[in-house]
C-alpha cells in the first residue's frame, strides 16, 4: 500500500510542464474568486499586502492526514496567523471522485481536527488548481505582500507518511516565511512537491 501511494506522489510530481499551467516563483500570483466552505466569495487580491500562504489539500490523502493527525498543519496555522500572514487552503477535488466531500463534511472534518485556515475554499472544476499548478496534497506557495509567487513546492524534505517524519524535518514553508520576515530573499524558492496527486476533474 506504502509503495503504491510513494509511487503515486512521484508520478503527480513529474506531470510535464504541459499537463498543468504553473504560478511562477518571481512572478505575479494569479487572482482568483473562489466559494469558502461558509458560502464567502473570497479573492487572493483582498489579501493584497500580507503574506499568503496556500495550501492544496484532500482530507482522504494519507500524506495530509500525517501532518494534520500530528497537528503540524494547525500549528503552522495558528503561529502565522498571528503573525498577519493568511492561509488559503484550497481543495480541488472533483465531485465525481470518491475523496469528495461536500460542505458539510469539510466544516465538521475542518472542526474535528482543529484546523485554522483563514477560509478554505472548493475548486471541484479545478480550474485555479490547474492555473497554479498544483500536483499533489499537500502542494504549497507563498506569496509576498507585493502578490509575487516566492515559493512553490512541498511542505518539507520528508516525502513520506508517517508522522514520525515531521519531527526533525527541514519546513520549506517556514523557511520561506522566516526568510521574508527577516527582509531576505527566500533561500528555497521551489522544490519537488510529494503527496497524492490531485483529484482534478477530467
Amino acid at each position: 500500500m506504502l509503495k503504491t501511494l510513494i509511487a503515486s506522489a512521484v508520478l503527480a510530481a513529474s506531470f510535464s510542464s504541459g499537463a498543468l499551467a504553473a504560478a511562477t516563483v518571481g512572478q505575479a500570483a494569479p487572482d482568483f474568486a473562489l466559494t469558502d466552505v461558509n458560502g464567502k466569495t473570497v479573492k487572493l487580491s483582498d489579501f493584497k499586502g500580507k503574506n499568503v500562504v496556500m495550501e492544496w489539500h484532500n482530507p482522504g490523502c494519507p500524506f495530509v492526514q500525517k501532518h494534520y493527525n500530528s497537528n503540524n498543519m494547525q500549528t503552522l496555522q495558528n503561529k502565522y496567523d498571528a503573525k498577519d500572514t493568511v492561509w488559503l487552503t484550497v481543495n480541488s477535488t472533483e465531485t465525481g471522485h470518491q475523496d469528495y466531500l461536500s460542505n458539510d463534511k469539510l466544516r465538521g472534518y475542518i472542526a474535528d481536527k482543529k484546523a485554522a485556515p483563514d477560509a478554505y475554499m472548493t475548486d471541484a472544476d479545478g480550474k485555479v488548481g490547474k492555473t497554479y499548478g498544483a500536483k499533489t496534497t499537500p502542494h504549497m506557495y507563498v506569496i509576498n505582500p507585493a502578490g509575487l509567487v516566492v515559493y512553490a513546492g512541498a511542505i518539507d524534505d520528508k516525502p513520506g507518511t508517517k508522522i514520525e517524519e515531521v519531527k526533525g524535518a527541514k519546513n520549506f514553508v517556514v523557511a520561506a516565511l522566516d526568510d521574508l520576515a527577516a527582509g531576505k530573499p527566500v533561500s528555497a524558492a521551489t522544490t519537488q512537491p510529494y503527496g497524492c496527486s490531485v483529484k482534478y476533474k477530467s
